[in-house]
């Protein structure tokens, strides 16, 4: 990532980080990685979230939307997030805190 998806990662963590019983974890693509793993993993709550990033012109690759619906599948929060619902995104996690 570069540019303004580096700088929406950033607004994420920060946000990830201000949150009551939160972990997460960056995740680097690498020769050694798995193809397609979301690019922050972690858990918020007890809910097991991962998280896609994409600027404003960012497009997942068909691997990173199979990914992210097999965590939905499995019971997990999976989200391609895009800044323009980075809004959204933080009410949905509001939910998350509802017992």
């Amino acid at each position: 990532m570069a540019g303004p998806e580096k700088q929406f990662e950033n607004e994420v963590k920060k946000y990830l980080d201000n949150l009551p019983r939160c972990w997460y974890i960056k995740i680097w693509g690498g020769g050694f990685m798995k193809a397609g793993i979301p690019d922050i993993l972690g858990v918020i709550n007890g809910k097991f979230i991962a998280l896609e990033l994409k600027g404003p012109k960012g497009v997942p690759s068909e691997l990173q939307k199979r990914n992210i619906k097999l965590i939905n599948q499995c019971g997990g929060w999976g989200v391609i997030l895009y800044t323009k619902d980075f809004k959204e995104f933080k009410e949905g996690v509001k939910k998350l805190y509802v017992d």
